[in-house]
């Protein structure tokens, strides 16, 4: 009877144990750290030493790169904008205005984990969220997301599906 109500509305009866399986798609390790690299690659061209990190669609870290003479705050700075920007779908940067405006809650900045600061960025494909990208080091947020989409710009071939 269910079945015929669930063809009457135009849905396709389930199978047993669809509704228990999740499938979704997440970065490998070598594309990750594809993104890492160019991103390092794009900060060292511009002479800053960097921190780099790539979280993946469940905000853990899967790929950490640090330069030899980044800060000491820079690898969990930039792990927290990675977190930061794939938790609220938007650049670091662009919550960082939204603060500043009053458009959203500066409590919003205090929670854990969390870095309103520019340098974060979604990975994102085909409407798809698969993680997030963070740098940290640069002398300003905005240099850090210049090296940040330099990763994603690296790996975006590998991302269009």
């Amino acid at each position: 009877m269910i079945g015929a109500m669930m063809l009457a509305l135009g849905a396709a009866p389930a199978a047993a144990g669809d509704d228990a399986l999740v499938v979704y798609k997440s970065l490998s390790p070598e594309v990750a750290l594809e993104a890492a690299q160019a991103a390092l690659k794009k900060c060292r061209d511009n002479g800053f030493q960097i921190a780099v990190t790539v979280v993946d669609r469940f905000g853990q870290p899967q790929v950490m790169l640090r330069d030899r003479f980044a800060g000491l705050p820079a690898p969990d700075t930039a792990t927290r904008k990675a977190y930061t920007s794939l938790s609220f779908r938007a650049s670091t940067a662009d919550l960082s205005k939204s603060i500043k405006s009053g458009q959203m809650d500066p409590g919003l900045a205090r929670l854990p984990n969390v870095a309103m600061l520019g340098g974060g960025l979604m990975i994102e494909a085909a409407g798809t969220l698969l993680g997030g990208i963070g740098v940290s080091g640069a002398p300003g947020g905005d240099k850090d997301e210049e090296c940040a989409k330099a990763g994603l710009d690296a790996i975006r071939d590998k991302l269009d599906f």
